[in-house]
């Protein structure tokens, strides 16, 4: 219980004013108030209701058999459906465009070619990521250790290629280097296949993929296969001189190879979600250019997409 002493106070030359005997000078207790306390006092401050005076009814005309309501939902629930407008509104005026193809069969050619076209966004694969990652070379260790590094690699490599289809799309058309979807059905595949990713990694990676498709909007519009031999490839890769291609034999590009003719040309292996167009990409510069500048209609022009191989 707290004491609070009361002192009489007074200005010098003046005396004291006269206590009442009901103030006593010597002390007083002060008892904190309770929620009782406050509860009692507001209830006696408020106003009495008459118990005469009627309680308003509002009235409501009756609604015609003709007239439908229709709830908004509320909270996440509304929003969720205003972006899922948004978002279709969107893909109606947008197209997602992928450019398929083994190591070295003209990608960044093809994709170069188109980038000076109005309306188009080009997005290269960000390798430039896969080989530096905090100081780190994911790329390079798995060419030189697939067993120990391809998971490592290829998660960064689902990761970074998902950023690539979400980040939001500024123009008509958006021209990609692979997908996620090769990343899974391509690259994965072959880890798995050639007996350098265990049984358990794979399913994880396959887990997340699924994932992945069932509740993100990674779907692409058009993909344009750059159809090579592997003999082509390994050509132009020894060509190229990249660091951390010198060690990629040819039964490598030939694995790649055959699993792009599974799923791009054969069908049957992986769901094959937009039309392919095929371009014979082993001829010269020059001539990949001809072809480039010969297909752009049917690049670039929704309505010459034709859905399968």
């Amino acid at each position: 219980m707290l004491r609070f002493q009361l002192h009489g106070l007074h200005r010098a030359g003046h005396p004291a004013a006269p206590t009442p005997p009901s103030a006593p000078l010597l002390s007083t207790r002060l008892r904190p108030a309770s929620c009782g306390d406050y509860n009692r006092r507001r209830r006696s401050r408020a106003p009495a209701v008459s118990a005469s005076r009627p309680r308003a009814r509002i009235r409501t005309s009756p609604r015609p058999a003709h007239v439908r309501v229709r709830m908004r939902p509320a909270g996440a629930a509304r929003e969720r459906v205003l972006f899922d407008k948004d978002r279709e509104n969107d893909k109606e005026k947008k197209s997602v465009i992928c450019v398929e193809g083994n190591i070295a069969s003209g990608k960044t050619t093809c994709l170069e070619f188109f980038s000076n076209t109005a309306d188009i966004e080009v997005f290269m694969e960000p390798v430039a990521k896969w080989r530096n990652v905090r100081g780190h070379n994911p790329l390079g260790l798995m060419y030189r250790d697939a067993c120990r590094w391809g998971l490592t690699l290829q998660t960064y490599v689902q990761l970074t290629m998902l950023n690539q289809h979400t980040r939001p799309q500024t123009s008509p058309v958006r021209l990609m280097e692979r997908s996620i979807h090769s990343a899974r059905y391509i690259f994965v595949e072959n880890l798995y296949r050639s007996g350098k990713m265990p049984e358990v990694d794979y399913v994880v990676l396959s887990e997340w993929f699924d994932w992945i498709v069932r509740n993100i909007d990674v779907s692409v519009d058009l993909i344009v296969y750059l159809r090579t031999t592997p003999e082509t490839c390994y050509q132009r890769l020894k060509m190229r001189c990249r660091e951390e291609e010198k060690v990629i034999p040819l039964e490598y590009l030939d694995a790649i190879h055959h699993l792009y003719e599974e799923w791009l040309i054969k069908g049957g292996l992986f769901p094959v979600t937009a039309p392919v167009l095929v371009i014979e990409a082993d001829h010269n510069m020059q001539k990949m250019l001809e072809l480039f500048e010969h297909n752009r209609d049917r690049i670039l022009t929704p309505e010459n997409w034709k859905h399968g191989p």
